[in-house]
């Protein structure tokens, strides 16, 4: 029987990163969609057909777009997650550039070579920058009823989450264990149906 293309074509490495929040917004959406997971052997042959030398991209309608802020943004209008005006949007903007405020943080301290400098990064991200950021994140959660804006759920929280595994990852320990809004948030999220079937049939960890 014939069988109808994917609505939309997602290409990213075989890991959740930055293609997994984008997995869970089509997921939501609820559209059938292609997940192509790249090895490392063939991303040298792929990278130079990519918009800006990246990935994730998606590829709908005819053309291929890449960042994966940008695409979760589209995919949060499409889903109904991305706020009723442009003030709730950019509640939700706010909260999204917070989060990569946080990644550039651990990228910093992460990848200093200077080793004596290293320490000093990491001392400070784990006593300072990241108690910091958590506290506020987990202050905004409580006031708006359980989510990152707005008191409902959206784009943001589906970004935040999904990005959660890999913050963990980079400081090894998890950070909403101290911060239980933000746990429950985690939680919340983890339980939509849509994200949580996905998981249950690609994500044997989570």
């Amino acid at each position: 029987m014939f069988r109808e293309m994917a609505k939309y074509k997602l290409t990213y490495f075989d890991l959740p990163g930055f293609g997994e929040p984008i997995r869970w917004l089509l997921s939501i959406l609820g559209d059938e969609f292609e997940d192509r997971r790249l090895s490392r052997e063939e991303w040298p042959s792929i990278k130079p057909t990519t918009p800006f030398g990246k990935v994730p991209t998606l590829e709908f309608e005819g053309q291929v777009v890449a960042q994966s802020t940008a695409i979760c943004r589209y995919l949060g209008r499409k889903a109904m997650l991305a706020g009723d005006d442009d003030l709730e949007a950019l509640q939700i903007d706010m909260v999204v550039d917070v989060i990569h405020d946080i990644r550039q943080a651990l990228s910093g301290a992460r990848y200093e070579t200077n080793e004596e400098v290293k320490v000093k990064k990491l001392e400070e991200l784990n006593k300072e920058t990241l108690p910091f950021y958590f506290e506020k994140l987990d202050e905004r959660v409580e006031k708006n009823n359980g989510y990152l804006a707005n008191g409902k759920l959206s784009w943001g929280d589906v970004f935040f989450v999904a990005l959660m595994g890999r913050i963990k990852e980079a400081v090894g320990y998890d950070l909403t264990e101290k911060h239980q809004n933000l746990k429950r948030l985690n939680d919340t999220v983890l339980s939509l149906p849509q994200i949580k079937k996905w998981n249950e049939s690609h994500n044997k960890s989570v």
